[in-house]
């Protein structure tokens, strides 16, 4: 009998513990987890001084309510000559399709649009530390290529690097074209 009550004793101190487990990570809230207020860098790669230059950006990102569009906002520190530069998107995530259409608009310049397949990385843990890869058929530099943001999570610091792969070549190279880093700030 005590064998029996040992046993169930260690079954119901086991059940909260399992009750409580998290349920794994999908795009949809890793997308989540980026709600808030940020600050950091837009930066770009100097091939010939080997080095990465920055600008100071702050950004917005709020859920519309409807857990698949979301709008951000960011301001962009582009120096005393230019002043803040503010460039919007609105985002929407279609979970079922596992794409991303996302609008761009920018004073002075014609709105874009693009859709990306999107895909989090096996290995993504919980809503703090995950790898999302977005992937779209697109132009750079006024040339056509497949472009690709990897976003890393860690913490409170989310990386996203912007590579492309120009299809008027015989190559299959990444190039890196920017990365932005941003520490979170606030909800």
């Amino acid at each position: 009998m005590r064998l029996f009550a040992y046993a169930a004793l260690m079954l119901l101190s086991a059940a909260p513990a399992f009750a409580q487990s998290a349920p794994p990570l999908d795009l949809a809230a890793a997308r989540a987890s980026l709600n808030g207020a940020w600050e950091g860098e837009l930066e770009y790669r100097d091939y010939s001084a080997d080095r990465w230059f920055g600008i100071p950006v702050k950004t917005r990102i709020t859920d519309q309510g409807d857990g698949a569009t979301t709008l951000r906002a960011s301001d962009f520190d582009d120096g005393p000559k230019v002043g803040i530069v503010r460039i919007t998107s609105v985002e929407l995530f279609d979970a079922a399709a596992a794409t991303l259409q996302v609008g761009t608009f920018r004073k002075g310049r014609t709105a874009e649009t693009m859709t990306y397949k999107v895909s989090l990385d096996p290995a993504s843990r919980d809503p703090l530390h995950w790898t999302m890869i977005e992937q779209a058929t697109g132009e750079d530099d006024e040339r056509p290529a497949t472009l690709r943001l990897t976003t890393v999570r860690d913490g409170d610091r989310v990386e996203t690097l912007k590579e492309v792969d120009f299809l008027d070549d015989d190559k299959s190279e990444w190039l890196t074209r920017n990365r932005t880093r941003l520490t979170r700030v606030g909800d």
